[in-house]
C-alpha cells in the first residue's frame, strides 16, 4: 500500500466515522459500504467486499440504543481492508479480521470518551443554552462534529498502523494452515453473530418465514447460476 493509498483510506475512514452520528448519515458507515469503497481505492474490490460482509454480519448483533457501548465497525472495516490488502487469500482475511476487531473495540471506547467530552461542553454552556443563545448552539454543534472527525481519524489511523505492524510481525511466521483456521473461525463467528442479530430483529412470526424463503431463494439462485 502506497502513502497515497494510505492517505485515501485515512480520509475515507474519517468520513465513515463521521457518518455514524454526526453527518451526513448516508449509511456509508455500514461495513459493507465502507469495505467495498476501501477495496476499490486499493484496486482490490473482492477483499473489500469479503471483509465488508464479515463485519456487516458482526454489526447485525449490535443494538445502538442510548448510551450503550458497542464496537464501531465502520472505520474498523477500512483498517481491516488495508491490512488484508498486503496479503492474499486466507492470510489476508485472517489478518484483516484481527485488525478490524481490535480497531472496532478502540472505536467503541473513543465514542464513549467523545460522549463524555460533548456532555462536559454542554454543561459548561448550560446558562447560554437555557437562554437560547443561537451562536453558542452553533459553536457546540460545530465543535462536536470536529471532535468526532478527529476521533474517527485517530481510530482509522491507529487501525492502519496496527495493520502494518501485524503484517510485519505475523506474516512470516503464520503458516497457511494457521491462517485458514483463523479465517474459518472468524467467518463462522461473524455468521453466528449475524444470525443471532437477524433473528432478534425479525422475531418468530411471518417475517421469519419470509426471511427463510428469501434465504433459500437466494441460495438456489447462486447454485443454479
Amino acid at each position: 500500500m502506497t502513502i497515497e493509498q494510505g492517505g485515501l483510506l485515512l480520509v475515507w475512514g474519517t468520513l465513515v466515522g463521521l457518518d455514524l452520528v454526526s453527518m451526513p448519515q448516508a449509511m456509508i458507515s455500514r461495513p459493507l459500504v465502507a469495505g467495498a469503497l476501501a477495496g476499490a481505492m486499493l484496486g482490490d474490490l473482492g477483499t473489500g467486499l469479503q471483509l465488508g460482509v464479515i463485519f456487516e454480519l458482526f454489526q447485525y448483533d449490535i443494538l445502538p440504543m442510548g448510551a450503550v457501548r458497542y464496537p464501531e465497525y465502520g472505520p474498523a472495516t477500512v483498517a481491516a481492508v488495508g491490512a488484508a490488502h498486503a496479503s492474499t487469500g486466507a492470510l489476508g482475511v485472517a489478518l484483516g479480521v484481527v485488525v478490524g476487531l481490535a480497531t472496532g473495540l478502540l472505536g467503541g471506547i473513543s465514542i464513549h470518551f467523545m460522549r463524555r467530552a460533548n456532555a462536559w461542553a454542554v454543561r459548561r454552556h448550560s446558562d447560554a443554552l437555557e437562554r437560547g443563545d443561537v451562536s453558542v448552539i452553533v459553536r457546540l454543534h460545530v465543535a462536536s462534529m470536529l471532535r468526532d472527525a478527529a476521533r474517527a481519524a485517530l481510530v482509522t489511523g491507529a487501525g492502519l498502523a496496527l495493520g502494518a505492524g501485524v503484517h510485519a510481525l505475523l506474516v512470516s511466521g503464520l503458516a497457511v494452515r494457521g491462517a485458514m483456521v483463523v479465517a474459518v473461525a472468524v467467518t463462522g463467528a461473524s455468521i453466528a453473530a449475524g444470525t443471532v442479530g437477524i433473528l432478534r430483529l425479525i422475531g418468530r412470526g411471518p417475517d421469519l418465514r419470509w426471511f427463510a424463503a428469501g434465504l433459500l431463494g437466494g441460495a438456489a439462485g447462486v447454485w443454479l447460476r
